[in-house]
């Protein structure tokens, strides 16, 4: 039988430039030239291992809740969040997260959401 991996995840965005410039900074990741189109961008991690973000210019609105959401790890969660909000994230409120979740939920600059999570306490 063979294995499978998560090589991609694909967002639908509606504006790419802005969308890459933002999930590249915030992933530090880069623009894979050879993948790349007026209405496509796949974003590498730059250093080590990881999977792509793929970018897809396609209309679509924003489910809420998300069918499917990224979560990403920290040892410096404060640090990141303040981080990401200047690179144009909007923190999300919940009024169902617990006091004491290990994440804070934000979204990208199209409303996509993600969540950064505290791994000092794994």
């Amino acid at each position: 039988m063979g294995k499978v991996r998560v090589g991609s995840i694909v967002i639908r965005v509606d504006d790419l430039e802005r969308q890459t410039a933002f999930w590249a900074a915030a992933l530090d990741y880069e623009p894979a030239d050879d993948a790349s189109s007026d209405d496509f961008v796949i974003l590498r991690p730059k250093h080590g291992n990881g999977p792509n973000i793929s970018l897809d210019l396609t209309r679509s609105r924003v489910h809420l809740p998300p069918r499917i959401h990224l979560d990403l790890y920290t040892d410096d969660q404060a640090g990141e969040v303040q981080r990401l909000l200047a690179l144009g994230a909007i923190e999300v409120k919940w009024r169902r997260r617990p006091a004491n979740a290990d994440y804070v939920i934000l979204a990208d600059p199209e409303g996509n959401r993600f969540c950064v999570v505290d791994t000092t306490h794994v």
